[in-house]
């Protein structure tokens, strides 16, 4: 009995699009975007997605399922 692989060709795990604007924007501490902003340093989410902050998200922007998931059970504790 061997293993078989499954191929998933309409599945896009990427993180950007085509045009290097971002599927979706991830949850990150306040202090940490400006910094990196300004400095260029790169950030954790709380996904542990780590970036340097290059756009900022606007109104009904899509939001990363891991950090919004994680960031409503900390609003719940």
């Amino acid at each position: 009995m061997g293993t078989q692989t499954i191929e998933r060709p309409d599945i896009d795990t990427g993180e950007t699009t085509d045009d290097d604007t971002p599927k979706f924007f991830h949850y990150v501490k306040k202090d940490k975007i400006v910094e990196s902003a300004v400095m260029g340093n790169h950030v954790v989410a709380l996904c542990g997605e780590v970036f340097p902050v290059t756009r900022s998200a606007k109104p009904g922007s899509p939001v990363c399922p891991k950090c919004k998931k994680i960031y409503e059970k900390l609003k719940k504790g």
